[in-house]
């Protein structure tokens, strides 16, 4: 089974927001002499708490500081670009690190409602999401009637990220899902992996193929482990108070601060569905997880307040998954 980082350059309460992409590339290149599959970036926009909105900027950079991980997105969130733009700035990454570059695809349309109006695409549909991959997938492979510059004369691989109707769009195009969030832990979720890989229609020759992306923290023990993730969970438990995700922070501070009682009960609920603990018990964790999706890939998403930690994990998770 594969391994792979989506790491989305959270930033840090009281550091400077640039420490934020220097640390992802630090990550990358850690990453790259541990031997991971690939190393996603994320797009989010005008959110406090994450430095990337342009993942291919910071491709670029990544590239040039490594030689053989693969690259890609997870993911460009197509709604706020045109697919011409999209299929020119991967096809120049592709050319400046080839055979390399993965093209993620969501369709996130920003994490408030003046994010939403800043970009411009409060009103996109389900169905001009579909449209533009199609779209944007025929300047990748030539066929459409202008070509996006440079052609490398290859096609760069698209994943589809995958909530709701997005398994059945992608067994349409048929192109390989990446699956998190609430639908890795919905009830239901082999049933539609199943129809996923059932109504596949390959696409020159592609074959069904799942990543699941969720949170993997690995420490000593299940408690320092927990302490580990709590930053992450603590600023997710926050954005749902106060609609603004916010800048990690330390566990001291954390614990030192007041705990609503609903903020309680969601950051418990948030550790409680993350993959967290010592490496025996992670490994059960993923064990339970492969049995339940079988996937091709395992994309871990993790984020500490610890960069050193965060590297620690990062590294036992690759020897747990050799």
């Amino acid at each position: 089974m594969r391994l792979s980082l989506l790491d989305r350059s959270r930033t840090r309460r009281g550091r400077p927001e640039a420490e934020a992409l220097t640390g992802s590339i630090e990550r990358a290149v850690r990453a790259e002499a541990l031997g991971y599959e690939r190393f996603w970036v994320a797009e989010h926009h005008a959110v406090p708490g994450i430095a990337s909105g342009s993942p291919p900027v910071l491709l670029a950079a990544l590239g040039a500081r490594t030689s053989s991980i693969r690259i890609g997105s997870g993911g460009v969130m197509l709604p706020h670009h045109q697919p011409l733009v999209v299929a020119e700035q991967f096809r120049m990454l592709d050319a400046l690190h080839p055979a390399r570059v993965d093209l993620g695809l969501g369709r996130s349309l920003g994490f408030t409602a003046p994010i939403r109006r800043a970009l411009r695409h409060e009103d996109a549909e389900p169905e001009d999401f579909e449209a533009d991959v199609v779209e944007l997938r025929s300047y990748l492979e030539d066929t459409a009637g202008v070509t996006a510059r440079p052609d490398t004369g290859r096609p760069v691989p698209i994943h589809l990220l995958a909530t709701g109707k997005g398994l059945q769009v992608a067994a349409r195009l048929g192109v390989p899902v990446v699956v998190g969030g609430p639908l890795l832990h919905s009830a239901d979720l082999e049933d539609r992996l199943a129809s996923y890989r059932k109504e596949f229609r390959p696409h020159r020759g592609s074959a069904p193929s799942v990543t699941v992306s969720l949170d993997i923290t690995i420490a000593d023990d299940d408690a320092a482990a927990r302490e580990l993730a709590l930053p992450e969970a603590w600023a997710a438990a926050r954005a749902r108070q106060t609609g603004e995700f916010p800048p990690l922070e330390s566990v001291q501070a954390i614990r030192a601060a007041h705990w609503p009682d609903q903020v309680r009960r969601r950051v418990d609920a948030s550790l409680d569905l993350a993959v967290v603990g010592s490496p025996a018990t992670v490994r059960r964790a993923l064990e339970r997880l492969v049995e339940r999706s079988a996937p091709d890939e395992v994309m871990a998403s993790t984020s500490t307040y610890d960069r050193d930690a965060l590297f620690a994990s990062d590294a036992a998770l690759r020897d747990l998954i050799g």
